[in-house]
């Protein structure tokens, strides 16, 4: 079953996605060592000394009711669960949208609009995260930076398990206009920065099967 790492492995995946665009991609290397993070943007420091960086922030879970767009990995799970375990049942999924706030910060002339076009568009052309991308992703996550928070909770976890559940996720552009994006960076309380904003659904997480009594 999908379980309540769903959300933290959605975010390391796309994460994951820039950080690999970025050793790839040869007009945002001559910008230099870029950082790509997944905090809460008042954590992270402005002014003088800013440092190129992309930042990717949960800013609100929303429920998907949407119930005709399930992953075909999803489908066939359920069937089989229904199929081969008869005396149990699940309650229905939770399904979920992420909607995330992708900031960029530099101090230099053009940093800025040089790591939005480029993150911009590495979203644009990956709509679709397929569960072998997120395996690998996933696996990338606990084998490196192995102090992280992310990599600790995936210890005895089948990251092949977990990616099999989540079965795939489509990122989404979602342009909002001037007077929602003021109320985000006002409930920020920080210093607003070039950002677009991506919804990722449906994030789905399960139930345990229970016994029929």
């Amino acid at each position: 079953m999908s379980n309540g790492l769903s959300i933290a492995a959605v975010t390391a995946v796309i994460k994951n996605l820039l950080e690999n665009g970025l050793v790839n991609d040869a007009i945002v290397s001559s910008i230099g060592d870029v950082l790509v993070s997944a905090i809460p943007p008042d954590k992270i420091e402005v002014g003088k000394d800013e440092r190129a960086q992309i930042n990717l922030f949960l800013y609100q879970v929303t429920q998907n009711r949407n119930v005709d767009w399930i992953s075909p990995e999803f489908r066939d799970r359920h069937s089989r669960i229904g199929v081969n375990n008869k005396d149990e049942f699940t309650n229905p999924p939770l399904a979920l949208d992420l909607h995330y706030l992708l900031t960029v910060y530099g101090s230099k002339d053009f940093q800025t609009e040089i790591l939005l076009g480029y993150a911009m568009q590495l979203l644009h052309i990956s709509p679709i995260l397929k569960t072998e991308v997120i395996e690998a992703a996933l696996r990338n996550a606990s084998e490196t930076a192995t102090s992280s928070v992310f990599s600790q909770a995936l210890k005895g976890i089948s990251v092949s398990d977990l990616a099999r559940q989540i079965g795939q996720i489509k990122i989404s552009s979602e342009f909002l206009n001037m007077e929602d994006t003021s109320k985000i960076w006002s409930a920020l309380q920080t210093h607003y920065r070039a950002s677009a904003t991506y919804y990722a659904s449906m994030v789905l997480i399960e139930s345990p099967p229970v016994a029929k009594s």
